[in-house]
């Protein structure tokens, strides 16, 4: 190696060295921490003791565990589907030609802007049993509202209303994939005497199929990892537990019982479960998904 060529070599290692130095220290260092951390007794204040399996052993044999396990499986059932077919009508309908589209593209999109916890304060006001709009609301329709903060079989059902607030993401990609849906499609529909479904079953959906595929794999993420909100709006997971998450105990395990180790051990839980999840959804997919470069 030539003396320019050191000299470049050092050059650029000392350009990417801050992006190198900030990976090892908070990525790749508190990632291989964790796994080690999983398998000790580990409590933050003392240091870590190897006990094996132990953490995984206790965690299968844990109700808590189950039961957010559950209630994190239901929430994602059901938000995650309502969510991306929210998105794409939104989107469906934002793509159209009318007078201030401009507008109602930002009014839709604005929602998803307002912090988690700020969301979750304004829907504490709206879901309120006796004086909140949502029951009001219904009250006009003649339906007597659930009192949603306090009953197990509406907390959850709560949720999932309010998740779709946050669809304007979402709906922002697909409007960009339906942007680049090519125009002779459409006309070869219509000269085929194509129905407004038939275009959008056949022409729209196929052609958009891989934004929605990154969209289904960015939402079993998010819901899978559902925090803040519920967090903030039924502290503990009241009622009943009927809204206590994951990531809600994961959390208490860290930070309020001082059980790291055990902590650790649920966020590699978790991994796995994601991880399988984005596997399945990528297999079922191949056959689904069309590629505008793929033959």
């Amino acid at each position: 190696m030539t003396l320019k060529e050191k000299k470049e070599t050092r050059s650029a290692l000392l350009f990417a060295s801050p992006w190198v130095i900030g990976f090892c220290v908070f990525l790749a260092y508190p990632l291989l921490a964790s796994i080690y951390y999983s398998f000790c007794d580990y409590s933050v204040l003392r240091p870590p003791v190897w006990i094996g399996l132990r953490n995984y052993t206790n965690l299968f044999q844990d109700e808590v565990f189950y039961k957010t396990l559950s209630n994190t499986a239901i929430y994602a059932i059901f938000a995650l589907p309502l969510g991306m077919l929210v998105a794409i009508g939104l989107a469906l309908l934002l793509n159209t030609k009318v007078r201030g589209l401009a507008v109602y593209r930002t009014i839709f999109f604005l929602p998803s802007l307002v912090p988690m916890v700020s969301l979750a304060v304004l829907w504490l006001w709206l879901f309120n049993g006796e004086n909140g709009l949502v029951n009001i609301g219904l009250g006009f329709l003649g339906i007597k509202g659930p009192n949603w903060l306090s009953d197990p079989e509406w907390s959850k059902p709560a949720l999932i209303l309010l998740s779709l607030w946050g669809t304007g993401n979402a709906m922002v990609i697909y409007l960009a994939g339906l942007q680049d849906v090519p125009v002779q499609l459409y006309e070869a529909a219509d000269l085929d005497g194509a129905s407004p479904w038939d275009k959008v079953r056949n022409v729209t959906i196929p052609m958009i199929s891989p934004v929605i595929l990154f969209n289904l794999i960015m939402g079993i993420i998010g819901t899978l990892q559902v925090f803040t909100v519920p967090y903030v709006m039924f502290p503990g997971g009241s009622p009943a537990r009927s809204t206590y998450f994951y990531t809600m105990y994961l959390f208490d395990n860290a930070f309020r019982y001082q059980k790291m180790g055990y902590a650790c051990a649920m966020g590699w839980i978790m991994f796995v479960i994601i991880l399988v999840l984005t596997m399945v959804s990528l297999r079922l997919s191949e056959k689904h998904v069309h590629y505008g470069g793929g033959a």
